[in-house]
């Protein structure tokens, strides 16, 4: 119970609870080198494997927990510790094979309204583009035509000035 930082009359949510941060805290993995953080895993692992057993911690409870229990004890993912026999190969099917899963189905179950907000921010963002060309377009052809028509008031000028 110290291990783990719980009191005696932890609950199981409890237990697991302190087990996850404390592994998360101290696993190899994330201390790479510190034979520390080694040692204080393994016995959280061990606190865990321990207090995660009803059976186990009963025992632990009333003293009389041995080591010969704990040999036998599954890991702290509830694993057993010799590999599982493969499961028995599946009797073959007789008629048509199995319905094929409809992912998309399935996506716009779960993710429909997601899918509908993106589609209509796309179509936004596609309006906005297409009324910046046409602002962009306009601006261009208004200046061509302010050019155009300085260009014919020039030579206007130019044809009065010649003409005197």
């Amino acid at each position: 119970m110290a291990v783990l930082g719980v009191p005696a009359t932890a609950t199981a949510a409890q237990i697991k609870t302190a087990y996850y941060e404390q592994s998360f805290r101290y696993h190899p993995d994330r201390n790479a080198g510190s034979a520390a953080a080694a040692a204080r895993f393994a016995a959280v692992s061990e606190a865990y494997r321990v207090l995660g057993s009803a059976a186990l911690r009963r025992k632990y409870d009333r003293g009389l927990l041995s080591a010969q229990d704990l040999r036998g004890a599954p890991r702290p993912s509830g694993r057993p510790t010799a590999p599982s026999p493969p499961p028995p190969p599946a009797p073959a099917r007789r008629g048509p094979g199995p319905t094929p899963f409809d992912f998309d189905a399935f996506y716009r179950a779960h993710y429909g309204e997601q899918l509908e907000r993106e589609q209509v921010l796309r179509a936004r963002r596609e309006q906005l583009r297409l009324r910046r060309e046409g602002v962009a377009a306009q601006g261009r052809f208004r200046l061509l035509s302010d050019l155009s028509v300085g260009l014919f008031l020039l030579l206007g000028i130019a044809l009065l000035y010649g003409i005197k």
